[in-house]
C-alpha cells in the first residue's frame, strides 16, 4: 500500500504500518483493487494504520449504530462494520453507483454485508431524512470537502452524548498551515475546523495520521 501518514517521514510511516495490526488480505485486496481501477482516485482511500484505528475505536466505543458519509470502494465501511458491537448497523452514504459497486463486493467477502445499509444520493438530503433525535455512536465523514460543515452540522445532532466523530482529511496536506494558500478546498477545510473546535457540543483533537484525522467525542 501507499505511504499514508504524511506528516512525517517515509521510514517513520513505514516503521508505524509496521509495528500496527496489519490490514488483511481482504482489505490488502480491496486497496489493490482499487489502485488499479481507479488508479485517479485511489488517493481517497484511507490508509492501513488509519483502519486499525477506526476499528479499535469502533470496538473501544462499544458503537452500535454508525454513520458514514463517503465510501467510495468500502476500505473505511469494512473497518468500521467489523468494529460494531453484536447486531450493529452501519449506513453508509455515498453518490457513486460505481464505487459502491466494489464496496458491496467487499462487503461480502469480509462477511459484513449483513451489517451495512448502503443509501446512494447526496449526503446533505440522506442525513435530513434520519429522525432527528440522537441515535448514532459513531460517524465517519470523508466525503467532498465543501460539504463538511453542512454534514457536521446535520451529524452532531444525531449522535447519542458520549458518542464519536471522525473527520478524514482535516490537514489538506498540510496546506492548511501555509498562509498562501487560498485554494477552495483548502480554505473550506480551514472553515470546517475552526467550525468544529468552536462546536461546544463536543470536546475534539486533531491525530497526524493518514492526511489528518479529527477525533471528536460529544459530550
Amino acid at each position: 500500500m501507499a505511504r499514508s501518514s504524511e506528516q512525517i517521514s517515509p521510514e517513520l510511516d513505514a516503521y508505524a504500518v509496521a509495528h500496527s495490526s496489519p490490514a488483511d488480505e481482504i482489505l490488502t485486496s480491496l486497496a489493490t483493487e482499487t489502485q488499479q481501477r481507479y488508479p485517479d482516485s485511489a488517493g481517497m482511500q484511507i490508509g492501513p494504520e488509519q483502519g486499525t484505528l477506526m476499528t479499535l475505536l469502533t470496538r473501544l466505543s462499544g458503537a452500535r449504530r454508525a454513520l458514514e458519509v463517503g465510501t467510495f470502494t468500502g476500505y473505511s465501511s469494512i473497518c468500521i462494520a467489523r468494529g460494531l458491537a453484536d447486531g450493529g448497523r452501519l449506513i453508509c452514504c455515498d453518490v457513486s453507483e460505481e464505487w459502491t459497486s466494489l464496496a458491496r463486493a467487499y462487503w461480502d467477502r469480509a462477511g459484513v454485508a449483513d451489517r451495512v445499509e448502503l443509501r446512494l444520493g447526496p449526503a446533505l438530503d440522506t442525513l435530513r431524512a434520519l429522525p432527528a433525535e440522537a441515535a448514532f455512536d459513531l460517524a465517519f465523514i470523508d466525503a467532498d470537502k465543501g460539504g463538511y460543515i453542512g454534514y457536521w452540522d446535520e451529524v452532531v445532532p444525531r449522535i447519542m452524548p458520549g458518542g464519536t466523530i471522525l473527520v478524514d482529511n482535516t490537514f489538506s496536506h498540510g496546506r492548511v498551515i501555509d498562509t498562501g494558500n487560498h485554494d477552495a478546498i483548502v480554505q473550506a477545510i480551514r472553515d470546517f475546523n475552526d467550525h468544529a473546535l468552536a462546536d461546544d457540543r463536543v470536546d475534539l483533537v486533531m491525530i497526524p495520521i493518514g492526511d489528518g484525522l479529527t477525533l471528536a467525542r460529544k459530550r
